[in-house]
């Protein structure tokens, strides 16, 4: 991963580190451009503060905003959330053999449990 990569990521993640941002995102996911108005529609913030919220999210390149007369819809961008998870990719291989790990580690304690029920019962 180059440095450059590494600081995209950064900001990726440091923008979906907040609820509001992510509901954003998810509203946008629909795939329609919505104004500034209609993303603060269910929120209790001032516009600024939306309009704050917005702006990390297009630093991060997880929006674009176009204009169209006096509004500028905002539009989801997911490539960064596809280096995301390809990033995430890497950990979850490591997850999965430490459970199936765990899963074996299980079943020899389950069969050591049996072998002695049987030796203690005189099987």
């Amino acid at each position: 991963m180059t440095a450059q990569d590494a600081t995209a990521l950064d900001s990726t993640f440091a923008a979906l580190a907040d609820s509001t941002r992510r509901s954003i995102l998810a509203r946008l996911a629909g795939g329609q451009a919505l104004t500034v108005t209609e993303l603060a529609e269910p929120y209790d913030m001032s516009m600024p503060a939306i309009s704050k919220h917005l702006k990390v999210l297009e630093e991060a390149g997880l929006i674009s905003r176009s204009r169209e007369a006096q509004w500028r819809p905002a539009r989801l961008q997911a490539e960064p959330l596809k280096e995301v998870s390809e990033w995430l990719e890497r950990y979850r291989t490591h997850w999965e053999q430490s459970f199936e790990r765990l899963d074996d580690y299980l079943k020899e304690l389950q069969e050591r449990d049996t072998d002695k029920s049987s030796e203690t019962n005189g099987d």
